[in-house]
């Protein structure tokens, strides 16, 4: 998901995108640790996708202390 579309995103459904990414990212963990994933570079894309997640809620919290 693009940056620009992460903050289109409302705050309630950024978290819940949070949640289920860092759901997928165990998941993604338990498969390479069982020698089931064939992808590694999904790890690091369900990383970086949480990461633009909340680099986008923390700029909203900052915006938010500056008012």
């Amino acid at each position: 998901m693009r940056i620009d579309e992460v903050r289109e995103l409302s705050d309630q459904d950024l978290r819940r995108e949070v949640e289920s990414t860092l759901r997928e990212l165990m998941n993604l963990r338990f498969r390479n640790a069982s020698k089931q994933l064939a992808n590694n570079a999904q790890l690091g894309a369900a990383k970086r996708t949480i990461a633009r997640f909340r680099t986008v809620m923390r700029e909203r919290e900052i915006q938010g202390l500056e008012v």
